[in-house]
């Protein structure tokens, strides 16, 4: 197993690439502590997975986050991954676009993900290692139309990895980031018809991924195999962007 007794927490866990991923994190052996605002869907998620320990956790809430990681060190003497996954969409035109939805959006994927580094990158310095990793987008290297506040929530995620991964490199901790283009998920598949097959058009693959593919380079970045990787950002993209 590839993270036997690692301890890794993992934001947005309740659906989609969150879920898929902390499933196969339990497989390969580590003990995963699921966030997410979504009590019911943390609920069943944790009865299926015995090594899953789902907890309400909002990402802009940082004296909630702040007794979250205190608990979590408590009780497991370490935390070995952090994977800042949870994010929404919220897309308009940019004359369109509501300051409410820039600011939400802008909370919830880009602070969110300072919040739950800036929290937990303390323990990884006394450890002398970890691994944090953040769901980013190929819409934050490349832009969308509509997407104005999400492509720069995702931007910042990248702009963050390639800082954070300078500053705690000497520390034993490495960044990295994943940037999925279209993936099958409760919010992909919303979309009407003819967007999605205009998008698969896009793709050389000339498919959607699955959330599955996702957490494989979630997990490769995560293990042992990849402690050479730092600073990078990997596109799990069906060739979109090359």
């Amino acid at each position: 197993m590839r993270l036997k007794d690692k301890v890794a927490i993992i934001t947005g866990a309740a659906s989609g690439i969150g879920k898929e991923t902390a499933i196969l994190f339990a497989k390969e052996g580590a003990t995963v502590i699921g966030t997410d605002i979504q009590q019911d869907l943390l609920k069943n998620l944790e009865s299926e997975n015995p090594n899953i320990h789902g907890y309400l956790l909002n990402v802009t809430d940082r004296p909630a986050i702040a007794s979250f990681v205190e608990e979590i060190k408590s009780k497991y003497s370490k935390i070995d991954i952090l994977i800042n996954n949870a994010g929404i969409t919220a897309d308009a035109l940019l004359i369109k676009m509501s300051e409410e939805n820039w600011d939400k959006v802008i909370n919830i994927n880009l602070k969110g993900v300072f919040n739950m580094t800036q929290a937990v990158v303390p323990v990884m310095i006394s450890q002398a290692k970890g691994v944090v990793l953040s769901t980013s987008s190929v819409v934050g290297r490349y832009g969308n139309v509509g997407q104005t506040n999400y492509a720069a929530s995702k931007a910042g995620v990248i702009a963050m990895t390639y800082s954070w991964s300078k500053e705690y490199g000497k520390k034993g901790i490495r960044f990295n980031a994943v940037a999925p283009g279209f993936i099958r998920t409760p919010m992909t598949e919303k979309l009407p018809e003819n967007v999605i097959n205009m998008m698969v058009e896009k793709t050389p693959l000339r498919k959607f991924g699955e959330p599955a593919d996702v957490a494989n380079a979630f997990l490769f970045l995560a293990s042992d195999e990849a402690t050479y990787i730092t600073g990078q950002v990997l596109g799990v993209d069906g060739g979109l962007v090359m």
